[in-house]
């Protein structure tokens, strides 16, 4: 049996983060691509540290001998990027970083094992995918995760529109969340560290400025005079971003899903279009996860599926509804088939990922989002409850 009284302890980063700036700006050019040409293939890495930003991986293009024209505007890409999060520091300013770019045309034998010998769409890698959902929250989502980027996108938006200009775009949170009778009730500790333009400012002068926007977005009552706080628990933190760290693309795997309430197949999301099942399966997994719960089938639930390179169908699917299920977990492994396809084509037309909507997903999450009339988040609708009922 589950335990039901536990504490859980997920954390978030800014989009100000070195890592996170670096999925931003791989989604960036992943969305630039897709504008342009759809059914673009894109593996995009970037690395950022003082004063520059490498971008590297491979593109291919359904006219590539427009590749090099294309090349052209990521360096202003790169610096919309930048400049958007906040960085005009003297170490890392959108205008004056250094940008190499070493794009390049997408491998012949990758490509072939995608598309096949039939011309079918094979999955870009092998792997597998997870998804996750739990009623625990009103987006199906794992509580202290869900407030943990809650928080943070809050703080970034009062930054952003100068209510709170001393503030800097580096950030993390993490909150333990107690837990009675399997629902989360309290959170017993918050952990923030935050980005100060003043170098004056004390660590209780940083709690006195992130306090209320804190109060604002947690549940009424979760705050209590128990309640340990840790604010800028090292003292001042003025040098951020990736002039204080560098920062790669793809290292915050676990703050872009669950928080570690549910397994993590390992492969990173950004910077990849969506022939690369990494990303688009674990779409899938959570949009098949959510549904089940938003069904009323169960009130935790699990997907995992499986790929081989080259292979178009799913290897294995299994559900796990974690002993809370209204119906057997083996019939909904049978029903998923039923009602979605399953293949990297079909998963793209079902969820519409051929669109340029991935920048808006590199920070504060890829779950747990209210999906977008333009497509962004198409995999958090709840759309397929019923057809999976009727299935099951």
């Amino acid at each position: 049996m589950s335990r039901k009284d536990y504490t859980f302890t997920s954390e978030s980063v800014s989009e100000g983060h070195p890592d996170k700036v670096c999925d931003r700006i791989s989604d960036a050019v992943l969305d630039a691509l897709l504008a342009e040409d759809p059914l673009a293939r894109v593996a995009c890495e970037t690395f950022a540290t003082t004063n520059r930003v490498v971008i590297g991986g491979e593109v291919g293009l359904t006219d590539q001998d427009k590749l090099a024209e294309y090349m052209k505007a990521m360096p202003d890409i790169v610096r919309a990027c930048i400049k958007d999060i906040g960085y005009e520091q003297d170490k890392f300013h959108w205008e004056t970083c250094e940008i190499t770019n070493l794009l390049h045309e997408q491998s012949a034998h990758i490509a072939q094992g995608v598309t096949g010998e039939r011309g079918d769409e094979g999955a870009g890698d092998q792997g597998i995918m997870f998804g996750y959902a739990t009623n625990e929250t009103a987006e199906l989502m794992p509580a202290p995760i869900l407030y943990s980027h809650a928080v943070l996108k809050r703080l970034a938006e009062a930054r952003k529109s100068g209510a709170e200009p001393v503030l800097g775009p580096d950030a993390k949170s993490q909150f333990s969340v107690r837990y009675e009778g399997g629902k989360p009730v309290a959170v017993s500790s918050v952990v923030l560290s935050h980005q100060h333009l003043d170098p004056d400012l004390s660590s209780d002068d940083v709690r006195a400025i992130v306090e209320p926007y804190i109060r604002e977005v947690l549940p009424d009552g979760w705050l209590t005079n128990t309640t340990e706080w840790w604010v800028n628990p090292t003292g001042a933190f003025v040098i951020g971003g990736p002039d204080g760290d560098a920062g790669l693309t793809g290292r915050k795997i676990i703050v872009d899903t669950y928080g570690g309430a549910a397994p993590h197949g390992g492969g990173a999301f950004s910077g990849k279009d969506p022939t690369k099942v990494d990303r688009s399966a674990a779409y899938a997994a959570r949009y098949l996860a959510k549904n089940v719960v938003a069904s009323g089938m169960a009130d935790r639930c699990t997907v995992q599926l499986s790929y081989a390179i080259g292979v178009a169908r799913p290897l294995s699917i299994y559900v796990d509804t974690h002993g809370t299920g209204e119906v057997d977990a083996a019939a909904i492994e049978l029903a998923i088939p039923k009602v979605m396809d399953l293949t990297p084509r079909g998963i793209r037309t079902h969820l519409e990922l051929n669109k340029p909507i991935y920048a808006r997903t590199a920070a504060y999450g890829h779950f747990g989002r209210a999906p977008e009339e333009d497509g962004g988040f198409s995999w958090e609708r709840t759309d397929l409850a019923d057809a999976l009922m009727a299935a099951v």
